[in-house]
């Protein structure tokens, strides 16, 4: 026994030495890549309305997952499944099968958002652990779909501030390396990747409370009219602040997917469209800044029927017939033929110019994914019915933000005004830690005095005057002085020249009140049926939806209802 002792501890301590001199190589190189990874995730920073109502939230979860390696072969993880069954009230075949067909045997994900007892039980089967994750959520739905967008599984924003903002709502993860021992169980700490912070949060300029007025109020036209689509922004002129943004159809954010794609893109700065007569007083703006007309002038409009050899033909909406008009009329009637006057009374290079300080062909900067320019062509490739056909809206490409902005312009005494989303930047603790406001607006694009007279008494008029041609009256308000301009647009075909037939683009741009304007509304409706004889123009359908909104949010608002200017009627000769 003595013998078979020493032998044994001989050959030992041969061993021992074998695999500590001979060995050490090859077995410090397999310890130095056998290792464990545990990975701690930030958890996504927050969106807020301006009122700080929650609008987008990452919740902690429990996940359980499997490692069939730490489980053992099929007949332990026969018996795992078992357990497992009992513990979440699962079929353990089910488990089982998940187990085995996993692309990841090392992670197998089985349960999400587990209770806290669920999680307990798991712990004590063998090679099932628990991870803590966080779950995206959008308290408020379908409502702010279009602005906040939504997030992948692996938290990266996919769509609308989400995407626009990822990296900085993201926040950066640690990753601890250990070694391990051949079960991957850790023994000792290897290295530390990064440093855990949390994404920051952000509060937006939207208002929860007028973004549902606005999509109550458009949805019902939407619906009513059958419509392709349809759009509406509020702002406040004087800052840019955006209050509400809304783009119908929509989804919900919490399950985006197997939503039709064309639903998810926020057409109010994805979709450029020829605008039609609400480009008609920015026109105007710039021949009357540049002296090219004169408020008081009056413009022959040729009966309806327009024609020459360098422009072509200009016919008036729905054939309307219009002599001599002033410059107002022609904005509150909505003549093409007095527009196209304009136009050749400018020429085309004060046009381009004027229309590019507006913004026209430029993006407005606002802060969503997918903004597009519109469409200005340069003045190489302006043809001779350019000059005619622009300042009735045709020939360029705008979005509804560009339109918005430029209103903004007009409301807010000329002077220029950039539209953003996000108000302000804060960190994990609720401290505000960077404003985003823009810089106040420096300089004017046209002088007060042109843009007071537009408002004030030009495009009230449109509104007021409903006896005289006025287009937009069927916004006008009791308690509020609403100004605004309607517009109608055919569709261009696609691929092909000309447009398609009983296509139209229908919008109304409004503000109010006239005098001093708190918000400036513009809703724009694609594709309206016109055959269900209600009409498919910017005045029947989508001058009711601003005068709605206009009312609703001013009420919420708190302003006082203001005293109307008095009427202005043109005399007739």
């Amino acid at each position: 026994m003595l013998l078979i002792l020493v032998i044994a501890f001989v050959g030992l301590i041969v061993r021992c030495f074998c695999l500590q001199y001979f060995k050490n190589d090859h077995y410090t190189e397999i310890c130095l890549n056998q290792l464990s990874y545990q990975q701690w995730q930030p958890q996504r920073g927050p969106i807020f309305d301006t009122r700080l109502r929650l609008l987008a939230a990452s919740n902690r979860v429990q996940n359980i997952f499997a490692d069939s390696h730490l489980i053992g072969d099929i007949e332990n993880i026969k018996e795992a499944s078992i357990q497992l069954s009992s513990v979440m009230d699962v079929g353990a075949h089910i488990i089982c099968s998940e187990i085995l067909d996993s692309k990841n045997p090392r992670y197998t994900k089985l349960f999400e958002d587990a209770a806290l007892e669920q999680c307990q039980a798991a712990q004590k089967i063998r090679g099932v652990a628990v991870q803590t994750d966080y779950r995206r959520t959008y308290p408020m739905g379908s409502l702010m779909a279009h602005i906040v967008g939504f997030t992948s599984k692996d938290n990266h924003g996919l769509e609308g501030i989400e995407l626009k903002f990822d990296e900085e709502l993201r926040g950066t993860d640690s990753k601890n390396v250990f070694f391990a021992d051949v079960r991957r169980r850790p023994i000792r700490l290897k290295e530390q990747n990064g440093i855990l912070n949390d994404g920051v949060g952000i509060i937006l300029t939207v208002d929860a409370t007028i973004q549902q007025f606005v999509r109550e109020e458009l949805t019902k036209q939407y619906k009513e009219f059958e419509a392709e689509s349809a759009m509406a922004i509020v702002a406040n002129p004087k800052t840019g602040e955006i209050l509400a943004m809304v783009s119908v159809p929509d989804y919900d954010p919490n399950n985006p997917l197997g939503t039709d794609p064309n639903n998810l893109r926020n057409r109010l700065v994805t979709d450029q469209f020829e605008p039609g007569s609400m480009i008609k007083p920015i026109v105007t703006a710039i021949a009357l800044e540049k002296g090219a007309i004169r408020k008081d002038e009056t413009i022959y409009c040729e009966n309806g029927d327009y024609f020459g050899k360098s422009f072509g033909r200009i016919n008036e909406y729905k054939n309307h017939r219009f002599g001599n008009l002033k410059i107002r009329e022609i904005l509150i009637k909505s003549s093409n033929i007095g527009m196209a006057k304009m136009g050749q009374k400018m020429g085309q290079e004060t046009l381009y110019e004027g229309l590019k300080k507006f913004g026209f062909g430029e993006l407005t900067g606002i802060e969503l994914p997918g903004e597009v320019e519109g469409l200005l062509r340069p003045l190489s490739m302006w043809s001779g019915y350019s000059v005619t056909r622009i300042p009735y809206g045709y020939e360029i490409n705008v979005t509804s933000m560009q339109m918005l902005r430029a209103y903004c312009i007009l409301a807010n005494g000329g002077r220029l005004v950039r539209p953003y989303l996000v108000k302000a930047v804060i960190d994990n603790k609720g401290e505000i830690v960077q404003m985003k406001r823009p810089m106040p607006p420096v300089g004017y694009i046209i002088k007060p005095e042109v843009a007071k007279w537009l408002i004030n008494d030009a495009l009230v008029g449109v509104v007021n005057e409903r006896n005289d041609g006025g287009t937009g009256w069927r916004a006008k308000l009791d308690k509020w002085q609403v100004f605004g301009k309607t517009g109608t647009a055919n569709i261009a075909k696609v691929g092909q020249k000309g447009y398609e037939d009983n296509s139209n683009i229908a919008s109304f741009v409004a503000g109010a009140p006239a005098k001093d304007p708190a918000i400036v509304v513009l809703v724009s409706i694609r594709r309206p049926n016109g055959k269900l004889g209600k009409g498919d123009s910017g005045g029947a359908v989508a001058s009711p939806v601003a005068g709605r909104i206009i009312e609703r949010t001013l009420t919420y608002m708190g302003l006082a209802p203001t005293e109307k200017p008095k009427q202005v009627v043109a005399k007739k000769k």
